[in-house]
């Protein structure tokens, strides 16, 4: 059998960047906790893909994730966490982000 890649190379990071795995892990966490079901779920994030396809969107890691982002925030607003909410953590996050000195770790506190 023919392997195109080196099999002596260390394993390639199942993500690319580290909001690719915190997007999945944090629907993962509404499924378990029962405030979304599982297949709606999945009809949110196959409709967020469709969407993306349907716009031309390249099949890339980088289309998928966002559509799966996009597919969390529409799952949050079913849970009773509407947009304004995801604005104002969204802007918290930045002013943390801005506030803090390179190589820091970012904490999200109090302004």
């Amino acid at each position: 059998m023919f392997r195109s890649e080196n099999p002596l190379a260390p394993p390639k990071p199942a993500f690319a960047e580290p909001w690719h795995a915190q997007v999945l892990s944090l629907a993962d966490g509404l499924v378990q906790a029962g405030h979304i079901k599982a297949e709606d779920w999945g009809e949110m994030l196959g409709a967020e893909l469709r969407r993306a396809a349907a716009r031309g969107a390249p099949d890339t890691d980088e289309t998928y994730y966002g559509a799966a982002l996009t597919a969390l925030e529409t799952a949050t607003q079913g849970i009773g966490i509407d947009a304004t909410m995801l604005d104002d953590r969204q802007q918290a996050w930045k002013a943390a982000y801005l506030r803090t000195p390179h190589g820091q770790p970012v904490l999200l506190g109090e302004d």
